[in-house]
């Protein structure tokens, strides 16, 4: 195998880590809800990264984690299986480095998210089956090019004990407020690697704060960590993209997660559509999961009298699903109405 040149691999890595010093913390936006007095929210704005997506810090990690470990050579085809957030990110750096890229995606990815992979110099190659996402990354492997893997590498890959990973940036901009530790952080399970970094990240600093993941109904996730089933796979498909996962991923860890809510998609399609009102712009249908989870949790701690914060993320633009998730003839056509919930959730702050 031919060993990667270690002057090209110093001038990558010194040109990640400029990016990295240049890239200005992402905002965490607080919301009020006179139904939940006591209970204040947060929701860190990952959308606002360059490439519009939290996907942003993990594929600078994996590219670091690839050229640190001397498995990434200049002008070598990068590759990696994504739904799309993903892979705009790391087309963005590999465009940066000089490098190709292959995203190997299932054919029912958002349109615009495939579009915009393309426009960076991204190579897509769909399949049918998105279970089949892996296997074909791994063909790509098998004829000399990079995989990123970031469902087999995404929790070792950042580094968990700090470095301004995801955690430590939402606790030292909470550390002003009136309760500076949250009684829960909300996420999402993809690859796993946010909730990796966040659980452990706890726990090394010696907090209470409890980590919950927000997960479609059915997916392996949800399926796996009631049963600590390592094999358990989803029970049905979702139109949420990015989590959800059909089979357990290598990076999920189920012994640092306190719970676990599923969300119907529905539910999590009016939560999207809830954000836009109260901020004036689209996120799409992972961020809506979110939301739904820490209003299940806000009623369950209003009902046992408890008071916190309750932290999340918004995690990607909502303009890469404007022909799915905001789209009401796509919508429609899977009998999806998640306009008859708009009335379960609360009115939106003036």
């Amino acid at each position: 195998m031919m060993v990667a040149d270690r002057g090209w691999i110093r001038d990558a890595i010194g040109q990640l880590r400029r990016e990295a010093n240049r890239s200005a913390d992402t905002h965490l936006l607080r919301l009020d809800l006179p139904q939940f007095p006591g209970i204040p929210f947060y929701f860190k704005d990952e959308a606002a990264h360059p490439t519009g997506s939290l996907k942003h810090r993990l594929a600078r990690s994996l590219f670091l984690y690839a050229l640190c470990n001397g498995r990434l050579r200049e002008r070598q085809t990068v590759v990696d299986a994504s739904s799309g957030s993903t892979a705009i990110s790391e087309a963005w750096f590999a465009r940066m480095l000089g490098l190709p890229f292959i995203a190997v995606m299932p054919s029912c990815t958002a349109p615009r998210k495939i579009a915009d992979v393309q426009a960076l110099g991204g190579h897509c190659d769909l399949v049918d089956d998105p279970a089949d996402v892996h296997a074909r990354a791994a063909w790509h492997a098998s004829r000399g090019a990079c995989h990123l893997d970031q469902f087999g590498l995404a929790e070792r890959a950042t580094d968990w004990r700090g470095n301004n990973n995801i955690a430590e940036s939402i606790l030292r901009q909470m550390a002003l407020e009136p309760t500076p530790e949250p009684t829960w952080i909300v996420c999402g399970a993809g690859t796993g690697g946010t909730s990796a970094t966040i659980g452990r990240y706890l726990r090394y600093q010696g907090l209470a704060t409890r980590l919950c993941v927000a997960e479609p109904t059915g997916g392996a996730f949800a399926q796996g960590w009631r049963t600590r089933d390592a094999s358990a796979v989803a029970t049905r498909g979702t139109v949420i993209e990015g989590i959800g996962r059909p089979r357990v991923e290598p990076g999920f860890l189920f012994d640092i997660v306190e719970d676990v809510i599923e969300v119907d998609d529905e539910r999590s399609i009016a939560c999207a559509w809830w954000l836009e009102r109260w901020l004036g712009r689209r996120y799409g249908g992972s961020s809506g999961t979110n939301l739904a989870a820490c209003l299940h949790l806000a009623s369950r701690m209003k009902m046992r009298g408890e008071t916190g914060s309750i932290v999340s993320l918004l995690c990607d633009r909502g303009e890469r699903y404007a022909q799915t998730l905001f789209d009401p003839a796509w919508l429609r056509a899977r009998e999806l109405a998640p306009e008859s919930l708009q009335e379960t959730l609360p009115p939106v702050p003036s």
